[in-house]
């Protein structure tokens, strides 16, 4: 996977408690560039898409 870059984040804040995104903290989601404050907050942003993905994939 290519290395994310904060300058292309469509987020300034964190989804989860509004803390300002980190670079090391970036995802994607639907072809963009996502930021959170911190690793945790992206591991359970990807695992809670992973989740809704198998539950779409399994109907």
């Amino acid at each position: 996977m290519a290395e994310l870059d904060i300058a292309d984040c469509i987020n300034e804040l964190c989804p989860w408690p509004g803390d300002p995104v980190a670079a090391d903290s970036l995802t994607t989601y639907n072809g963009h560039v996502v930021g959170f404050c911190n690793p945790g907050c992206r591991d359970k942003f990807d695992a809670a898409v992973e989740r809704f993905n198998e539950l779409l994939t399994s109907q």
